[in-house]
């Protein structure tokens, strides 16, 4: 990656685009923390079952899909910027959705915007990131990643504050929606404008058309796949794990999603560092073969706190992989960018769905604990292809050195 080498005055807004940018991250990861912890009380309030609520999440889930995939054409044509904002704005809107339903069927509807929304937030942030970091000419994506987890952590603090207040859902989610509008109104006139990242001697790409059947783009999805599969499988069944392998109380196995989620936040915060030492290739190589040592200690463990570690060295070694996932997908030289990651968060993304749905069947058949194997093949997979990260050559420029870039403001 290479600097642009912009003047003083760009220099400074590009400070300022990625203060956004960690705004517009931040905020994302506390509207899905602060819908989360409310899931319980809205279960409650529109009566409906476990069973029912499953449902209903899987239509969010296909709502997020659908704005993914629509994202990326949307995002080369109108551009990141305008893209994120309306998008942001949307999930804020759509965040007192859920408090204002009143059964299943006015559910569904309010998930299935609300997911849509964060779909396309997902891709279009996601694509301003990558323009940053190449405008910066380092690594400065997982930092992104870090804010996100960051603001999770103010949701998910802030909602039991408002639950142990005693707040009604429609108080807390409508509070919630406003910090949304004021931070991503506060923030969009910062952001990059969309650019198109030529070489000077490249061929012009078609907008949609080169990229669909990208080898390249498939490995990336099927390692974010991969990825995402072991990070849901975290998310959804550590604290389980724990409970049932080694007999603890709640609060204690607990502490297991607690731990990944510390050092998965840690990790991010430093991921960035090590990649531009070492190498995207090295963090995801590195990475994932660190995450599947954490697995195998927690497979192997009996005692509480060496299980604990080992969930805290799963969540360092992934903490880095995805960001170098999405960067990579940004910047190939094939197909529109948009489009291109669009495909790759949306891969990613059925790993997250599909990862906890495949451990919870084959708890059918063996215990949870054996089932890590599943997550334990798919990061080493991921290591062997982690090569599919390196950055393309740039082509030969006979009419300018190497070193020179040019950016196409399309928005």
């Amino acid at each position: 990656m290479r600097p642009t080498n912009p003047t003083i005055t760009d220099r400074r807004h590009l400070r300022r685009a990625r203060a956004a940018i960690f705004g517009i991250f931040a905020v994302n990861g506390f509207l899905l923390a602060a819908w989360v912890v409310h899931i319980p009380s809205i279960s409650d309030r529109t009566g409906i079952s476990h069973a029912t609520l499953g449902w209903l999440l899987l239509v969010l889930a296909g709502g997020a899909l659908v704005g993914m995939q629509l994202a990326g054409p949307l995002a080369d044509r109108w551009g990141s910027r305008r893209l994120t904002v309306a998008a942001g704005l949307l999930i804020s809107v759509a965040m007192i959705g859920p408090a204002l339903a009143a059964d299943a069927v006015g559910l569904a509807a309010a998930l299935a915007l609300f997911g849509f929304g964060n779909g396309a937030l997902d891709v279009s942030m996601n694509s301003q990131a990558v323009h940053a970091e190449r405008a910066y000419g380092r690594p400065i994506m997982s930092a992104f990643h870090a804010f996100f987890s960051v603001g999770g952590v103010v949701g998910s603090l802030l909602g039991a504050a408002t639950l142990a207040a005693g707040w009604p859902p429609l108080t807390a989610l409508t509070a919630a929606a406003a910090i949304g509008l004021v931070t991503v109104a506060g923030c969009g006139p910062a952001l990059l404008p969309h650019v198109v990242h030529e070489h000077p001697d490249a061929p012009a790409r078609p907008a949609a058309a080169t990229g669909r059947g990208s080898r390249r783009v498939l490995t990336l999805g099927a390692v974010a796949f991969a990825l995402f599969l072991a990070e849901g499988a975290a998310n959804d069944w550590s604290t389980l794990q724990v409970k049932e392998h080694l007999g603890t109380s709640d609060a204690t196995a607990a502490l297991a999603f607690g731990a990944f989620a510390l050092m998965m936040t840690v990790g991010r915060f430093t991921a960035d560092r090590v990649s531009a030492a070492f190498g995207a290739v090295a963090v995801v190589r590195y990475g994932t073969l660190v995450a599947a040592a954490g697995l195998a200690v927690i497979i192997g463990s009996g005692w509480v706190w060496l299980t604990l570690g080992g969930w805290a060295l799963f969540g360092l070694g992934l903490s880095g992989c995805i960001p170098q996932i999405f960067t990579a997908a940004g910047n190939l030289s094939e197909g529109a960018a948009g489009v291109n990651m669009s495909r790759v968060v949306g891969m990613g993304y059925v790993g997250l769905l599909a990862g906890p749905a495949l451990l919870g069947w084959l708890t059918t058949l063996m215990p949870l604990t054996a089932t890590l194997l599943v997550p334990l093949v798919f990061v080493l997979l991921a290591s062997r292809f982690a090569g599919v990260v390196r950055p393309a050559p740039a082509p030969p420029s006979p009419a300018a050195p190497p070193s020179n870039e040019r950016f196409r403001s399309v928005d």
